[in-house]
């Protein structure tokens, strides 16, 4: 929606349908750190209206590969496309220009600021000169109203006042405050207590339910099946699975994660980007 040329995202009450064509679609990517090659050729598609879980151990390549994506990092090797058409994600701005919001684990907020000027920091609104404050604090209103978060008091809370859960939410609308199409969140469930947990994976279900496509890092295997579509599982840098949450438990994960195979997995049918067959993609949780 445009509101006197300020750019905000809403949704429908219903959700989208799930596109059968990945939004983002990863192939052959390598990327190196001198002689350390961190992503061996790795495929990777994640559609809209669904949440792709990414697993995997420590230094398995989880962060570099969001990291590519979100243009941080540029990739040694391979493609990125988007929407089908490839694309070069040279940096943050272009990846945020693309329809990509990052939220990492440290949330990247201001404690000393209030939400709304976390929400709008860095594409602050001005009209004749000042802030224009009215409209920014509206406009934070309407995403968090739109995203179903209702444990904030004020937009006007000042962050580091904040819950755990609540800094996370804040965190997720400012991602998505614009025109997101893919939101990346980086263990967004770490560190967070049992009600807080409840409120973050509700709100990353609703992102997906509206259509968003939803790729999220986490180790929390509870999480990632009370969540996910999908789930996708690096081990030392190279994609061993890409599949179905409903087809896989949460040995065969942790198996992977740790091994890289598993007496308990049968791999769906890959095309040539290492990613699932095209007759896959559309599938859903417990579908």
């Amino acid at each position: 929606m445009l509101t006197d040329g300020l750019q905000v995202t809403t949704w429908g009450d219903t959700a989208a349908e799930t596109s059968q064509a990945p939004l983002l679609e990863v192939r052959h990517l390598d990327k190196s750190f001198g002689p350390v090659r961190v992503l061996a050729d790795v495929g990777l598609t994640v559609p809209a209206g669904q949440v792709t879980a990414l697993a995997g151990d420590n230094g398995a390549g989880k962060s570099v590969l969001i990291k590519c994506i979100a243009g941080i990092h540029r990739p040694d090797r391979g493609e990125i496309l988007w929407d089908g058409a490839p694309v070069v994600v040279s940096g943050p701005r272009a990846a945020s220009s693309l329809g990509i919001a990052t939220v990492y684990q440290d949330l990247a907020l201001c404690d000393n600021l209030d939400i709304v000027a976390n929400m709008f920091l860095g594409r602050e609104v001005w009209r004749h000169g000042v802030l224009d404050e009215a409209r920014m604090e509206l406009a934070a209103q309407q995403v968090l109203r739109d995203l179903s978060v209702t444990t904030v008091q004020s937009v006007r809370q000042v962050v580091g006042s904040l819950s755990g859960g609540q800094r996370q939410s804040v965190a997720i609308a400012k991602a998505v405050l614009g025109e997101a199409r893919l939101v990346i969140m980086d263990e967004p469930t770490a560190a967070l207590g049992v009600a807080q947990t409840e409120v973050v994976l509700s709100l990353i279900r609703r992102l997906a339910e509206r259509g968003l496509a939803v790729l999220m890092i986490s180790h929390n295997m509870v999480d990632v099946f009370r969540v996910a579509d999908r789930v996708a599982v690096l081990y030392l840098g190279r994609m061993v699975a890409v599949e179905r949450a409903a087809d896989l438990d949460r040995r065969t994960v942790v198996d992977l994660m740790a091994t890289g195979v598993s007496d308990r997995f049968a791999p769906a049918p890959t095309d040539a980007s290492g990613t699932l067959a095209p007759a896959a993609l559309g599938r859903t949780r417990g579908s």
